[in-house]
């Protein structure tokens, strides 16, 4: 690759990685010299590019944090990503993103080539988010330690607060953020406890990367989000619950106001029957069915049927 500028970006392109890259390997991927290499490394230097070279047989180069963040390379994907990221910033739970995202959308989409406009405003577009405010906040500096722990496994110690109060200290190996009903939660192994646990990043106080690497380990149920959900399911005491539901409507009806993994029956014309393992809080349930806006009968779980009699007597004592 003889054309500098071409090699340079290409370079700058690798080292923004989060990695380090031995010098060998760069030149085999540029297809130059280590000499060239060394040559070209100063010169993303005198441009202000942060790279720090470490000695030995396993040293070689890695964009570091300088005094200001230089220029950033970012591949139509990266970019389309982080501008429909900051759009959706302003409505998500992380405590003054909004303002920041604004800021930072308006600096990017400046630079956006019409293709990826094009792109950003069909994805925006095609989605409308349902956000409140009353979900917990976390600041975008503990959001983004915990980041930089789980993508450098990096062990992490931090203070904790449980629901009842309890605060604790622990020293966890991070495996991935979680978001979900307008939280965060972190996914890690607490090597106190000797077993997987997730936290809720807005109970996490004081974090802290010790630079201490690991390997990750191998999650037991394979996939962070299917591992979260059934955290939360265990928590809430009401894993794989068999759910029993009759409707006094035309199956068509209640289809399209059931999420597409829960398909009801027919029984009849106008009834139809849903039975279906779910892993949803009886709490939640009983909300989903309320909000069809049809009559239903529910045959089981007994859980749910306890939890519907009693929310029934406290909305009919709610209101004179």
């Amino acid at each position: 690759m003889t054309d500098t500028p071409v090699r340079l970006l290409n370079l700058l392109s690798l080292l923004q990685t989060p990695r380090e890259w031995p010098g060998s390997e760069l030149a085999e991927r540029l297809s130059v010299s280590p000499r060239t290499i060394r040559r070209d490394i100063d010169r993303l230097r005198d441009l202000g590019y942060p790279v720090e070279a470490t000695l030995g047989s396993v040293g070689g180069y890695r964009l570091v944090a300088g005094t200001a963040m230089p220029p950033l390379l970012l591949d139509d994907e990266e970019a389309v990503a982080i501008a429909v990221g900051l759009r959706a910033g302003a409505g998500h739970a992380i405590e003054g993103v909004e303002e920041a995202s604004v800021r930072a959308l308006a600096k990017l989409e400046q630079v956006l080539p019409a293709r990826l406009r094009h792109r950003v405003s069909t994805l925006q577009n095609a989605t409308i988010p349902l956000t409140r405010g009353d979900g917990a906040t976390v600041t975008p500096a503990t959001l983004t330690t915990l980041a930089g722990t789980v993508t450098g496994h990096e062990r992490l110690r931090f203070g904790y607060r449980a629901g009842d109060g309890t605060e604790t200290k622990r020293l966890v190996e991070p495996y991935r953020l979680v978001s979900t009903e307008r939280r965060w939660y972190l996914v890690a192994y607490d090597l106190g406890r000797e077993d997987w646990r997730t936290f809720r990043v807005d109970r996490v106080s004081e974090p802290f990367a010790t630079g201490a690497r690991f390997t990750p380990r191998e999650l037991p149920s394979g996939n962070a989000a299917t591992y979260m959900a059934r955290s939360m399911a265990r928590a809430q005491g009401e894993l794989d619950l068999e759910l029993d539901v009759e409707f006094a409507a035309p199956v068509e009806f209640v289809v399209a106001r059931l999420p597409a993994h829960l398909v009801p029956t027919a029984t009849g014309p106008d009834r139809c029957r849903l039975r279906a393992r779910v892993t949803d809080s009886v709490e939640w349930l009983a909300l989903r069915l309320a909000m069809m806006d049809v009559d239903f009968t529910v045959h089981g779980p007994h859980p749910l049927i306890t939890h519907i009699r009693a929310l029934s007597t406290r909305l009919s004592t709610a209101t004179p």
